[in-house]
């Protein structure tokens, strides 16, 4: 892949990224709720939602930055893989708890969001 498909994907993953924390921070039961189920209304999960959306918003906004003042990508984009394989990880660990309907589908989103920072991180720069 070359370096300007690389970065337009990495860009669009990024902004995936920064509307999946915003969403988080703004109304944190929606992505918890595929995790956890009705538990994501509780106030202690809110909390761990934002808290997590704050972390997209932030690894999602500096790898935009960086594309856009022409700084090193990379380490972002490795950066949000690694979060995306912890969630992954975590996923995995706590598969047989998770609502039936949506823990194929969490492992499905975050593999592939791990594999695909994995693909295009080492030729954004």
């Amino acid at each position: 892949m070359n370096r300007d498909a690389a970065r337009n994907a990495a860009r669009w993953l990024s902004y995936a990224r920064i509307g999946l924390g915003v969403t988080a921070i703004v109304a944190p039961t929606l992505p918890a709720r595929p995790w956890i189920g009705d538990d994501a209304r509780r106030p202690s999960v809110k909390l761990l939602s934002r808290a997590l959306g704050a972390r997209d918003v932030a690894l999602g906004i500096g790898a935009v930055l960086a594309m856009n003042h022409g700084g090193p990508v990379r380490g972002w984009v490795e950066g949000g893989g690694f979060a995306d394989a912890g969630d992954f990880v975590a996923t995995l660990v706590h598969f047989r708890s998770l609502p039936r309907r949506e823990r194929w589908g969490l492992l499905a989103i975050t593999s592939g969001a791990a594999v695909t920072a994995r693909y295009l991180a080492p030729a954004v720069d």
